[in-house]
């Protein structure tokens, strides 16, 4: 075994083992914090598939973009202390049976095709992936950009409809809207 591979496989399990911890924990704020640790892995990953350009990118929208907007709508909504509710058994079954069929699927396609990209040459240039990213034509991804861009700002506006919160209603107004506090009416006597 190379070193090479041995990196690959460390990298692999770290990945791996940060998102099985982000989705079984019990915590919310633990979950957000283990999936940071889950997308650094994956950037550490194009790092040494170097591409450091979609390592970077990764970083930065991943990592300081999405991750710190979920972190900030849980200490918004107050919740980052409380465990999440344990989860049904019948969701926890159809979540063993989608990770199972999700294996099958991914060793299906490896047995059937390999890693194997043909004879071309991968061009991983900045320039090569800015041309394909904002390309509006056969091989471009304006769309798809423009679609994620819309995502982010729904999670953004969402966050913020989470995060207010509704006035309670206050024990003093019971006898009607129109009485007045008893603060106003001690000094009205």
């Amino acid at each position: 075994m190379t070193a090479s591979q041995i990196i690959f496989y460390i990298l692999s399990a770290f990945i791996l083992g940060a998102a099985l911890l982000s989705v079984t924990t019990r915590k919310i704020f633990r979950s957000a914090i283990w999936l940071l640790f889950s997308l650094i892995g994956i950037a550490g990953l194009y790092f040494w598939l170097q591409v450091e350009f979609i390592a970077a990118v990764q970083i930065v929208v991943y990592v300081g973009g999405i991750v710190v907007l979920i972190i900030f709508s849980i200490f918004l909504t107050q919740q980052s202390g409380k465990e999440m509710a344990k989860a049904p058994t019948v969701r926890v079954i159809a979540s063993a049976l989608a990770v199972v069929f999700g294996f099958a699927l991914t060793y299906l396609l490896i047995r059937d095709y390999g890693f194997e990209a043909g004879n071309k040459k991968f061009d991983w240039s900045v320039g090569k992936i800015g041309s394909q990213m904002m390309g509006t034509k056969e091989g471009g991804y304006a769309l798809p950009f423009e679609v994620v861009s819309i995502l982010l700002l729904a999670a953004m506006i969402g966050c913020i409809v989470i995060a207010m919160k509704a006035p309670a209603p206050s024990s003093s107004h019971e006898g009607g809207e129109n009485q007045i506090p008893n603060e106003l009416s001690n000094e009205k006597k």
